[in-house]
């Protein structure tokens, strides 16, 4: 029986791959290394609400769920679990995968999971009870909302960004003490205007102590945008922040479909990352991790979009930047030859 639901959750899983794969859901699925590191980073305890407020087909909650069910030795520790994962999704169809994908992962009646928009309800409807301990999420990024939808929200951070309204409700519905990870664009890390003021807010309401940066090609071929992940957790304000870069496997030039990244490249992550308790004192700067301070995020205006310090000046592969480099080279080259050109005339003139 407990192979059979293997074999089927592995089918399932391998569906929704492929449904990413035809560009239908791809929104909707995190690739299932990001939500297992994430997930083994966060390490929800028994006990504790975990939510992800766009859920999409289910991979974080159903990480979550298989790491909570490690701690159960009884059955009324299972039905703490039942009652723990919460979700919204906005979309029909992956709520409905994502409840089926629930049922699969032994969740019976996934009524927690809703079908709405989480950006619906204004900020100050939420009272303590509404609070969870831990948050994993993908937000919808590029996106944005309806007309009326950022009402909801404080005058000086709305915004109708999607992705923007989604970092302020996590913190604002997180516990003190609560801990989030979610996936995030570069955008949201170097834009400013409203992004600035939700920043801001951000790390002084947040302990924002680690953000790994992905390299292209993660999310392929649903989106070619580079991508990040954000550890945070609530109460404290933000010293410092440690940055991880994400390397390619060696040999590895990108992910794709068939080589999408793996939990294994996380390895070097996971030895490195310390424990939140001694403020990751064992952590140490290498060529992948670096750290940066308070004052210098103030000083640039909260762009988080911080260059790795070991690495010089990093060469681009993108062909529409490699073709521009050989335009504006090209030209260089002709106005060099035009000054030569004029240079010889002109002394050559002036010789007779």
């Amino acid at each position: 029986r407990q192979s059979e639901r293997q074999l089927f959750n592995d089918l399932y899983e391998k569906l929704l791959k492929d449904l990413q794969a035809a560009g239908n859901a791809g929104e909707f699925y995190t690739p299932r290394a990001v939500t297992q590191f994430m997930v083994d980073m966060v390490n929800p305890q028994l006990g504790e609400r975990v939510l992800d407020p766009a859920t999409g087909t289910g991979g974080f909650l159903v990480c979550a769920i298989e790491h909570l069910r490690r701690q159960v030795q009884n059955p009324e520790q299972e039905a703490v679990l039942q009652h723990s994962i919460l979700g919204v999704e906005k979309k029909q169809m992956p709520h409905m995968l994502c409840v089926t994908n629930l049922m699969l992962h032994g969740i019976e009646v996934p009524s927690q999971v809703r079908h709405d928009n989480t950006l619906v309800r204004p900020l100050r409807d939420y009272g303590q009870q509404d609070r969870v301990d831990v948050i994993l999420t993908n937000p919808p990024f590029g996106g944005t909302e309806e007309p009326g939808i950022e009402q909801g929200f404080p005058s000086h951070l709305r915004t109708k960004e999607t992705a923007d309204l989604f970092l302020v409700l996590i913190k604002h519905i997180l516990r003190q003490n609560g801990r989030a990870a979610l996936v995030l664009p570069d955008g949201t890390l170097f834009g400013e205007g409203v992004k600035t003021r939700i920043k801001e807010q951000l790390l002084n309401e947040c302990n924002l102590h680690t953000i790994v940066r992905l390299p292209n090609g993660v999310f392929a071929p649903y989106t070619g945008i580079k991508t990040n992940l954000l550890f945070f957790t609530k109460g404290q304000p933000t010293q410092q922040i440690w940055y991880y870069e994400h390397p390619y496997p060696p040999g590895v030039k990108n992910y794709n479909k068939t080589k999408p990244i793996r939990i294994e490249e996380f390895d070097a992550e996971k030895a490195w990352w310390g424990d939140e308790s001694d403020g990751f004192a064992a952590r140490v700067e290498n060529e992948r991790a670096w750290k940066v301070g308070i004052e210098q995020i103030k000083a640039a205006n909260y762009n988080l979009d911080q260059k790795n310090p070991h690495v010089g000046e990093q060469v681009s592969h993108d062909p529409e930047q490699l073709l521009a480099d050989h335009a504006r080279l090209q030209a260089e080259a002709q106005s060099l030859r035009d000054q030569l050109k004029a240079i010889l005339a002109q002394s050559l003139g002036g010789g007779r």
